[in-house]
């Protein structure tokens, strides 16, 4: 490849980056609108031959034409993108891509998480969901039915307190997983903090961050799925898999708990999938009735609403004291 070079396609010159979306078309791939940096592999003409790129923790958009197969490019872009996202902060990455492409990432130095029909997922750290998994607190030995909750909590409202007193009744141990990926209102260190403070009072209740294994729907790439590929059902299916083959096993946990999903379509086809994939690894779903307030159902989008237009008086008929107090001194009660 002596006469290929790699360099940087800038995103924000509107040539290459017109350049870069037709290249990924003619391989039936689209450009994500997430994407921060991309690496082109360029001949002596300066013709685009094959390119890679990441929006944070993850790379994809990768395509390489076929004059360059066997020659290493996938190698080449992967450690341009390895230096850039290390230098950027990020120095655990995820690929997500086609099951047949394992080898080729697997040789670049990347290991796999889980796979699904449609689906694979590999990062860099060899044992890295293990070495995350064992680091979290364990269930007591005389716990016998251990039980999982993840929430984004944005913030944490009466109706994810109540979730979680409920599911905390059926277990002896119930682990509540709050969304780490920080894409939100409020900040996950903020998030956590609220949802520990909000259920405080309950023993059997361990309140633990996501980590990186718990993905966020905003994260998934789907810039190699078919039109006729639903990007909810394949995300699900992959987070369901990482948490039925990995987390559930390693934690001990038999059940996982959910609130009904009336309003948002994305989530209900994530609990829907849980119904159907986590009977599969041994976890139970277990689906609870949402609590409502004021003839409508409690949730996070509402309050965030709410604070918008400044009606402070219904937001705390919705929230927590503790959430109250936190929105009152950051927000003065309101976000808007």
């Amino acid at each position: 490849m002596e006469s290929i070079i790699v360099r940087p396609i800038a995103l924000d010159f509107a040539p290459e980056r017109l350049e870069l979306e037709a290249f990924l078309a003619a391989h039936h791939l689209n450009l994500e609108a997430d994407v921060e940096k991309a690496f082109g592999l360029y001949d002596a003409e300066d013709t685009l031959q094959g390119c890679g790129c990441a929006a944070g923790r993850v790379l994809k958009c990768f395509a390489i034409d076929d004059s360059l197969r066997g020659q290493n490019g996938l190698g080449l872009l992967i450690s341009h993108l390895n230096n850039d996202r290390f230098a950027a902060g990020f120095d655990h990455l995820f690929v997500m891509t086609r099951p047949h492409n394992r080898e080729l990432f697997e040789g670049c130095g990347f290991f796999p998480v889980a796979q699904t029909e449609t689906v694979l997922l590999l990062e860099n750290r060899r044992r890295g969901i293990q070495r995350f998994l064992e680091h979290l607190p364990k269930a007591p030995q005389d716990a016998k039915r251990i039980g999982a909750l993840v929430m984004n909590c944005n913030p944490f409202t009466l109706g994810h307190q109540s979730l979680i007193c409920h599911a905390s009744r059926q277990c002896d141990w119930l682990y509540v997983f709050v969304v780490e990926e920080d894409r939100s209102v409020f900040p996950f260190a903020h998030r956590i903090d609220l949802v520990r403070q909000g259920v405080a009072d309950l023993p059997n209740v361990c309140v633990c961050p996501s980590g990186p294994y718990m993905i966020s729907a905003m994260t998934f790439p789907t810039y190699f799925l078919k039109e006729t590929e639903d990007p909810s059902v394949v995300q699900s299916e992959l987070d369901l898999t990482v948490f039925g083959t990995h987390i559930a096993p390693a934690l001990g946990i038999t059940v996982r708990f959910a609130g009904t999903e009336p309003l948002d379509a994305v989530t209900k086809i994530y609990n829907e999938t849980m119904a159907s994939l986590l009977p599969r690894f041994g976890v139970a779903f277990c689906e609870v009735e949402r609590v409502h307030a004021g003839g409508e159902v409690i949730s996070a989008s509402r309050v965030r609403a709410l604070l918008k237009d400044g009606d402070w008086a219904e937001v705390q008929t919705l929230v927590p004291e503790t959430t109250a107090a936190y929105l009152m001194d950051r927000f003065g009660g309101n976000i808007s």
